[in-house]
């Protein structure tokens, strides 16, 4: 079994991030973090309660950074609305928040169990997870591994360079890809092309019936409506599900090696992930001097097994719904 820290800022995508994680028998979901991002950050954790609540789960939730470390905040209220889940019903919290800040949350959850044995999968903005790691260094080598949503190694979808998870906070981004832990970027290659909720995963989900299933269909109706107008792609992208997915079943990505570079600088790309893939002959390193040595440590995810992954998704609401039974 599994165990991660799942890091978030719901969001529509990351609610189903939340289902996967919490139904699947190969995951021990140890917390919920919450980040400002799609929304701020009272948005987000109230939505990620909601979401535990609409679940029937009760895992520790911990509320975290109010926004990103250097740059002002930007929220994506265009896509997910005025709460940050515009849609569905958000019922109230049935359970109180953890006492403890999530940068604290992570560091001691880590520190608490065997090195190598816990997952980090931020699929907002990386602000947590670069502060726990310059807060307490030590857990850099004792994670199992990251595995991050955001980015891009063709273009963006707040900028024509950049990915809005990388784009709110650059900085972090960069620290948590140049830290020296174990990375796979997952990012809107896969994520806003291969992973939609199609009519037929929707109606699918539509048979299972009950309130998960009702929950499921409203954010996939709201945001198609968004996506739609502002990132002419047919159907609703379920971004963050791609990492938990990964978690559960490793096979379900294919990746190539590359090292991932974060702008930090330019005019037009701030934010970029400039991927500078192993399989690209005659691409040496990043600039000419020995101290830009290229470093192929980050697994960039490339192709996703949407069969799978649409599996997942029907059996972690039949499972919720059934356990709520």
């Amino acid at each position: 079994m599994e165990k991660i820290i799942l890091d978030c800022d719901p969001g529509h995508d990351d609610a189903i991030a939340i289902l996967l994680a919490a139904a699947s028998p190969e995951i021990d979901l140890l917390g919920i973090t919450t980040v400002a991002g799609n929304h701020t950050i009272d948005n987000v954790t109230r939505n990620a309660l909601s979401v535990c609540t609409v679940f029937g789960i009760q895992v520790p939730v911990a509320r975290g950074s109010e926004g990103p470390l250097v740059i002002e905040q930007v929220i994506a209220e265009e896509i997910h609305g005025a709460t940050g889940l515009d849609g569905p019903y958000l019922p109230p919290a049935s359970f109180d928040l953890d006492p403890r800040h999530a940068v604290d949350f992570i560091i001691e959850t880590v520190m608490a169990h065997e090195p190598g044995t816990v997952t980090l999968v931020p699929v907002g903005p990386y602000t947590n997870i670069a502060l726990a790691a310059r807060k307490e260094p030590r857990i850099v080598e004792r994670v199992k591994q990251v595995i991050v949503m955001g980015g891009a190694y063709t273009r963006g979808n707040i900028t024509p360079a950049a990915e809005f998870n990388i784009y709110a906070d650059p900085e972090a981004a960069h620290v948590v890809f140049s830290a020296g832990w174990p990375v796979t970027m997952i990012g809107l290659d896969l994520t806003q092309h291969q992973a939609l909720a199609t009519p037929e995963l929707q109606e699918r989900v539509r048979a299972i019936g009950g309130d998960i299933s009702e929950f499921i269909l409203d954010t996939w109706d709201f945001v198609h409506t968004t996506h739609n107008g502002l990132l002419d792609i047919p159907y609703p992208a379920i971004h963050d599900a791609c990492c938990v997915a990964a978690v559960i079943d490793p096979d379900i990505i294919t990746v190539e090696k590359a090292d991932v570079r974060v702008e930090l600088e330019g005019r037009w790309t701030k934010g970029q992930t400039v991927a500078n893939f192993q399989s690209a002959s005659g691409m040496r390193h990043f600039g000419g001097s020995a101290s830009a040595q290229t470093d192929y440590r980050t697994d960039v995810a490339i192709t996703l097994d949407f069969e799978r992954f649409a599996d997942l998704i029907v059996d972690s609401a039949t499972h919720l719904t059934n356990a709520k039974a």
